[in-house]
């Protein structure tokens, strides 16, 4: 009877969230209202499905779609108002562990600040709820890191300035929020600023790279890695004072770069090991060495042919006139 309930609501939920679509006025916990990715939801790591959360009055419908079709694989009703996490500006979700085995879904807010901040953790295999975290302030969602033991938190520190926060660590073993913030220990008493625009996340969920607008100056990069609790503040200096509507991440595992492009066109380079920024011509363009190498190639085959070439051509003609020439 229950389960009959649970894909009777599911059903309902689903036909609402359709047609509420972007315009719902859910949102999630960063702090602006009107971006709330819960309908479409975070991939998982193999990319053959995504979980969705789907409002069904007080409740929240958890869902795990399949890419194929839609076909719903797994879900469940979990009670109270809860959403997939967005992580930047542009819709940018988060949440799954690397492993794929943890779940993490933010109360949407209703105003900034907020008093206190729940969460809810749930285990994917099988889709099951396992606790629901409620902290004292505001916070909002960054990371999980991969085995799903540890969540990343932004806290708000300013109830007037959403652009001041400090990143912070809970210990879902222990259900300990840890005192002190994650920071740059390259630079331990520089404040992080800004407005998280977008986010590259590394395949095993490791590395979260967040892109922040520097709030009045430079653009720069927080790289988290969330399996060693440490983080890099790379500074984007060349695109200071610059429009960053559409600039965005893309990783490039292969040649060990995070991409920042502009629209399509690649528009800094940062090295994934050493965090140094450096302009897209000595990473994505540069001097076209296999094409010249296949030129040099093609001559040598050109010299080493020709004269032999010419040497069989002059025997024929030579031939050709002492056959002409014979009684």
């Amino acid at each position: 009877m229950k389960t009959a309930r649970l894909w009777i609501v599911l059903a309902g939920a689903l036909l609402v969230g359709s047609s509420l679509g972007a315009t719902a006025a859910r949102a999630d916990g960063l702090p602006v209202l009107g971006v709330d990715v819960g309908a479409t939801g975070v991939v998982t790591p193999s990319g053959q499905a995504r979980y969705v959360t789907i409002p069904a009055g007080a409740d929240t419908v958890v869902a795990r779609v399949n890419a194929r079709g839609g076909r719903i694989g797994a879900s469940l009703l979990l009670p109270g108002t809860f959403t997939i996490p967005a992580v930047a500006y542009d819709g940018s979700a988060s949440g799954l562990s690397g492993d794929g085995h943890t779940l993490i879904l933010i109360e949407p807010r209703a105003s900034f600040p907020r008093a206190e901040t729940r969460l809810a953790v749930l285990d994917t295999r099988p889709l099951l709820w396992r606790t629901t975290i409620t902290l004292p302030g505001d916070f909002s969602f960054d990371a999980v890191s991969p085995d799903g033991s540890s969540l990343y938190l932004i806290q708000y520190t300013s109830a007037l300035d959403p652009t001041k926060y400090n990143v912070r660590v809970y210990e879902l073993d222990s259900s300990r929020l840890v005192k002190a913030p994650i920071v740059d220990p390259h630079e331990p008493g520089e404040k992080m600023r800004g407005q998280p625009l977008t986010r590259a996340t590394s395949s095993d969920g490791r590395w979260a790279y967040t892109l922040y607008d520097g709030a009045g100056k430079a653009p720069f990069v927080h790289a988290l890695d969330t399996r060693n609790r440490s983080a890099r503040c790379i500074d984007l200096d060349a695109l200071a004072g610059t429009d960053l509507t559409h600039v965005g991440l893309k990783l490039d595992t292969r040649r060990g770069l995070l991409i920042v492009t502009r629209g399509a066109p690649p528009a800094l380079n940062v090295d994934l090991a050493s965090f140094q920024v450096r302009p897209p011509s000595t990473g994505t363009s540069g001097f076209p060495w296999l094409l010249a190498a296949l030129l040099i190639l093609g001559t040598l085959v050109i010299v080493a042919v020709l004269p032999f070439r010419i040497r069989r051509a002059k025997a024929r003609r030579q031939m050709a006139g002492t056959l002409a020439g014979s009684p």
